[in-house]
C-alpha cells in the first residue's frame, strides 16, 4: 500500500532503514551486528534534514534536545562491506549503531573480523519461524461544550475525564503518535476508523517482519489497539484522542515470539522518530521466547538491559513519549510486568476494571526493583474496541488501557505544548489517583483529574487578561502587575511551534492575528520568574 502524506526526506528514511543492496547468500540465521563508531560517515549532526525529518528536528528543538551522534545512520560503508560478504541487511539501527544481518554461520565469522565490527548484540541467531536455521497555569476558556455520544466506551473515556478534554477542545489536532503493533486488520475499512483515513490522517505504515508497506492484512490486534485512541463512531465508540494523526508499525510477528521482534521493535521506534512522531504506544511486551536460550529473567528487566527496553529509552531521549502496555501476566506464573515496560522512561500501563479496581491479570511490578511500575493504570478490562469485521465490542488485557492512555497523554500535551515530554508524563504520574501512596499494581493510579483541574481553575491564577477572546483581528494583553518588568509574548500553534513574538513594553498592549487562519492558539506571556499561557480562538 502507498504511505500517505510522507515528506522526500521520509522517503530517503525509508532507504536509511532498508537499503536496497542486491542480496547475494541469504540462507542462515539474523544477527543483530553492532560497529565500532560512525567514523567517516556522510552524515553529521550539523545537517540532520539529511536523515531525520523537519518535524523530528523540530520537535527535538522545542524541548532542547540536541541532535546526536547516536542519531546519525549507521555509516553506509560498513553496511557495503558486509553485503559484500554475501549476507542479507535487513534493518539497520542509528540508536544502537547496528544492523540485522543474515548470513550463514561460516560467513558470520568473516564479518566479525570486520575492522568496524564490535561484535553480536546477543550470542546466538536472532531466529523467527520464516528463518529457522538449526500547563497548568492558567484557565482555558471553553468556547462552547460538545459533549459526544461515546455509546460503548463512556466508562473509559469518562473514568481518564477524556470527556472534558474533548469538551474542552482537545482531541489530538496535530499530534502525531506512532502504532507499534502486530498488524491492523481491515483497519481501512472499519466504520468507527473511517474519519480516520478519510481525513488522511494515516501518514505512514510500514510492516517490519515482511519488510512491505501494507499492514492491513496482518494480525487484527493493532486495529483494535488503534481504535482505542483513534475511533470516531458517536453512539458507537469513541478513543481518547480521535483527531490524530497516526503512523502504523508493525514489529510483532503474532503467531511466534522470537526475540527478532525486539530488533523489530527498535526499528520501528527508530523509524516513529525520523517521520517526527510526538508519542509511541505499543500494546508489545516480551518476557520468554519460542527459543528459551534467550529467555528473559527479572533481573534483565531493570530498564536497561534488553533491546526493546533501551530502545524505548533511547525514544525518550529524543523527546517523544513513549506508552507500552504492562502486560498481562499478573494471573500467570510470571506475573510482573514485561520488556519494554520495564524501561526507566517510559509510561508503562496497567489496567483495572470499570469500577476502577486492579484487574488481577495486569502484569505487577517486580517487587526487588525499587522502581513504581507500573506506572499509570486505565481501563482494561471490557473495554470498548472495533473488531476487523467493523463491529464494536470489548476486549480486557493492557493492551487496550495502554492506548486508551494513550489518547489521553496526547490531548493533555496538546492542551500544554510548551511542556516537554518529561514533563509531561510527571504531571501524568501525579494526577495519578494514588500518587501519594503508589504501589506495584496500579502505579501512581488512573490520572482522572488532569481536566477537572484544567477546567477549575480560577482566572485570577493566570499572570495576564486577554481580550476579546474569541477574536477574528487583533487580542489585547493586559498584565495587572506589569510595574515595568520585562515581559514577552509568544503566540504558539498546537505543534508549539512559534508564530509570533512580541517584547511587552506596556501593561495593556494589542497586537494583530488578523495573518492567521482560523483555530485554536496558545499565547504565553512571561518573564524568567514567571509565566502563564491562555488559550485563544481565533474565527
Amino acid at each position: 500500500m502507498k504511505i500517505n502524506n510522507l515528506s522526500i526526506i521520509t522517503l530517503l528514511i525509508i532507504g536509511l532503514l532498508c537499503p536496497d543492496f542486491s542480496w547475494g547468500q541469504t540462507d542462515g540465521g539474523k544477527y543483530l551486528i553492532t560497529f565500532r563508531d560512525k567514523n567517516n560517515s556522510p552524515y553529521s549532526v550539523s545537517k540532520p534534514l539529511e536523515f531525520l525529518s523537519q518535524r523530528s528536528v523540530n520537535r527535538r528543538q522545542k524541548q532542547g534536545i540536541t541532535v546526536k551522534t547516536r542519531d546519525l545512520p549507521v555509516n553506509p560503508s560498513y553496511l557495503s562491506e558486509i553485503q559484500k560478504t554475501g549476507a542479507k541487511i535487513w534493518y539497520s539501527s542509528r540508536w544502537m549503531n547496528a544492523a540485522l544481518v543474515q548470513t550463514t554461520d561460516a560467513n558470520l565469522q568473516k564479518i566479525l573480523k570486520l575492522p568496524f565490527v564490535k561484535g553480536l548484540e546477543i550470542n546466538g541467531t536472532l531466529d523467527d519461524p520464516d528463518n529457522r536455521s538449526g500547563r497548568i497555569k492558567s484557565k482555558f476558556d471553553v468556547s462552547e461544550t460538545q459533549s459526544f455520544n461515546y455509546g460503548q466506551s463512556k466508562t473509559q473515556i469518562e473514568m481518564l475525564g477524556a470527556d472534558k478534554m474533548h469538551d474542552m477542545g482537545f482531541r489530538g489536532e496535530g499530534m502525531m503518535i506512532a502504532v507499534l503493533d502486530a498488524g491492523f486488520n481491515n483497519a481501512d475499512k472499519v466504520p468507527a476508523l473511517k474519519a480516520i483515513f478519510d481525513e488522511k490522517r494515516i501518514v505512514g505504515t510500514y510492516d517490519f517482519v515482511k519488510k512491505e508497506t501494507s499492514v492491513y492484512e496482518d494480525d487484527s490486534h493493532g486495529t483494535s489497539v488503534l481504535s482505542c485512541i483513534g475511533a470516531f463512531s458517536e453512539g458507537s465508540m469513541i478513543g481518547t484522542a480521535p483527531k490524530a494523526s497516526f503512523l502504523l508499525l508493525r514489529s510483532e510477528d503474532a503467531p511466534s515470539e522470537y526475540i527478532i521482534e525486539e530488533a523489530n521493535w527498535l526499528f520501528a521506534a527508530e523509524y516513529a522518530d525520523s517521520v517526527g512522531v510526538d508519542l509511541i504506544n505499543s500494546s508489545l511486551g516480551y518476557t520468554t521466547f519460542d527459543d528459551s536460550n534467550t529467555d528473559h529473567t527479572y533481573a534483565d528487566l531493570n530498564g536497561n538491559t534488553t533491546i526493546a527496553a533501551r530502545a524505548a529509552d533511547w525514544a525518550a531521549a529524543v523527546g517523544i513519549i513513549c506508552v507500552i502496555s504492562a502486560g498481562n501476566e499478573g494471573n500467570s506464573a510470571w506475573k510482573y510486568i514485561g520488556t519494554p515496560a520495564d524501561a526507566d522512561s517510559v509510561l508503562a500501563v496497567g489496567a483495572v476494571t470499570p469500577l476502577k479496581t486492579y484487574a488481577s491479570f495486569s502484569s505487577q511490578g517486580i517487587p526487588t526493583d525499587k522502581r513504581i511500575k507500573p506506572d499509570v493504570s486505565a481501563m482494561g478490562q471490557s473495554a470498548s474496541i472495533a473488531l476487523p469485521s467493523g463491529s464494536v465490542s470489548t476486549g480486557s488485557g493492557t493492551s487496550y488501557s495502554a492506548p486508551i492512555l494513550c489518547g489521553l497523554v496526547a490531548g493533555y500535551w496538546q492542551a500544554n505544548p510548551t511542556l516537554t515530554a518529561v514533563e509531561v508524563m510527571n504531571r501524568i504520574r501525579q494526577a495519578g489517583s494514588q500518587a501519594k501512596n503508589p504501589d506495584l499494581r496500579l502505579g501512581y493510579g488512573i490520572p482522572s483529574n488532569l481536566f477537572t483541574i484544567l477546567a477549575n481553575q480560577e482566572e485570577p491564577t493566570a499572570l495576564f487578561k486577554v481580550y476579546p477572546n474569541p477574536t477574528q483581528n487583533e487580542v489585547t494583553i493586559f498584565i495587572p502587575t506589569f510595574n515595568k518588568q520585562s515581559f514577552e509574548a509568544t503566540l504558539m500553534d498546537f505543534t508549539g511551534r512559534n508564530l509570533l513574538k512580541e517584547s511587552i513594553k506596556n501593561s495593556i498592549q494589542t497586537f494583530s492575528i488578523s495573518h492567521l487562519p482560523t483555530g485554536m492558539y496558545f499565547l504565553r506571556v512571561g518573564n524568567e520568574e514567571q509565566s502563564s499561557v491562555v488559550k485563544i480562538v481565533k474565527e
